[in-house]
């Protein structure tokens, strides 16, 4: 097999040349950078189109920073944006967050991170051009030639250029982004991350948000990623007024999903078969964010969480948000209503098929798995139907 590595100083010179400039907005980012690298040397075993996928990743993320610090140097008003909010989806993953993000997105009051806009966000976008910017079309057909590419995915997590996506780009810009380890086998860096400061993650987070949304509002953001649920405190340090919509779903019916869509995605990148140990992989990883998630609400008491019992966002999902809104003090009038209404007549679940999975198949039980969620099962035990 042909060992392919990469050099983070190759990959930094690469974006500077094509830059042009080389202010990065600081150094924070360089050890996540390093680290996601070591890695990706280490352990991931990329095939040569895995390496192309990877690079070209990396390269993105870079270049994409070194182009939002050039548009704040020549635009120093960005700075003075204030972003409203936000309203975070969270809740472990295959918990019908990407349903609900969409659904929360088709709110006309909320402002979502579509998906062409975390792919390219410079130039920022403008009202005017926000549903005919060229860069649509250009991420439309990468989805296109994904789902082609990948068929099963459709059924796994579908998405346009235009539906919101989760945040983990802005993160991925500081190289603290735990949705690599979902992309390759890299078990020291997954390590690093869940258990680094995010202090300077969410406040890149922050700055790029201000400059979507500088020519291009509202700026009462919607945003969402289960990861989040490791970091409660640093986003909320960034974010006081945070809030924070909550999805529940049988975590035995979730972990077969997850470590599902994990091994899918890591077939694109490497030949390596990790079926016998994602498993517990990721059996520890969302044991440990709803422990933390579970802690921090405890702390700082439920005022600022609405939970959505999974079946609810199946089966009647405009009146599961209206009640969850009513529960944050945001208002749903007319229009919020006729608009999440229209989006919910029009995706009813499984449009774009149905994906079956176990936790048999990755070597978990199901009485193991709900064993080690058991405190979270006790706490929530009304809201998994």
């Amino acid at each position: 097999m042909t060992v392919i590595t990469f050099n983070s100083q190759s990959l930094i010179d690469r974006a500077i040349q094509k830059a042009g400039h080389a202010d990065f907005g600081g150094d924070t980012w360089r050890e996540g950078l390093h680290r996601l690298v070591d890695a990706l040397n280490d352990t991931a075993q990329l095939t040569p189109e895995g390496a192309n996928m990877m690079g070209y990743r990396i390269s993105n993320l870079l270049q994409n920073r070194l182009a939002i610090e050039k548009t704040y140097s020549e635009h120093l008003e960005i700075a003075e944006q204030v972003v409203q909010g936000p309203v975070f989806v969270i809740g472990l993953p295959r918990t019908g967050t990407t349903a609900l993000s969409q659904l929360v997105a088709a709110d006309p009051q909320m402002r979502s991170l579509r998906t062409w806009e975390s792919l390219a966000p410079v130039p920022p976008p403008e009202t005017a051009t926000e549903h005919s910017d060229s860069r649509i079309a250009a991420a439309q057909a990468g989805l296109d030639y994904m789902y082609t590419a990948y068929p099963k995915w459709a059924s796994l997590h579908h998405e346009t250029a235009e539906t919101p996506t989760e945040c983990q780009d802005l993160l991925g810009m500081e190289f603290k982004a735990e949705h690599f380890d979902g992309m390759a086998y890299i078990p020291a860096y997954s390590e690093w991350v869940v258990n680094c400061d995010m202090t300077s993650a969410y406040a890149w987070h922050h700055r790029v948000l201000k400059l979507l949304q500088w020519q291009c509002p509202p700026t009462l953001w919607h945003l969402k990623t289960p990861v989040h649920m490791l970091y409660l405190d640093a986003l909320v340090a960034e974010y006081p007024h945070a809030k924070f919509l909550w999805s529940h779903r049988d975590p035995a019916a979730v972990l077969g999903s997850v470590c599902s869509l994990i091994a899918y995605c890591r077939t694109w990148v490497s030949d390596r078969d990790d079926s016998t140990t994602i498993g517990q992989e990721q059996l520890a990883i969302w044991t440990e964010a709803i422990r933390r998630a579970t802690d921090f609400r405890e702390r700082m008491g439920d005022a600022r969480f609405a939970d959505l019992p999974f079946a609810d966002i199946q089966s009647t999902p405009v009146a599961a948000l209206e009640r969850a809104y009513a529960q944050l003090n945001i208002p749903f009038g007319q229009y919020s209503l006729a608009a999440t209404q229209a989006w919910a007549d029009s995706h009813k679940p499984g449009l774009h098929g149905r994906h079956q999975s176990h936790v048999e198949d990755f070597g978990l039980t199901t009485q193991q798995v709900h064993s080690a969620f058991d405190t979270y099962t006790q706490r929530f035990a009304a809201f998994l139907t």
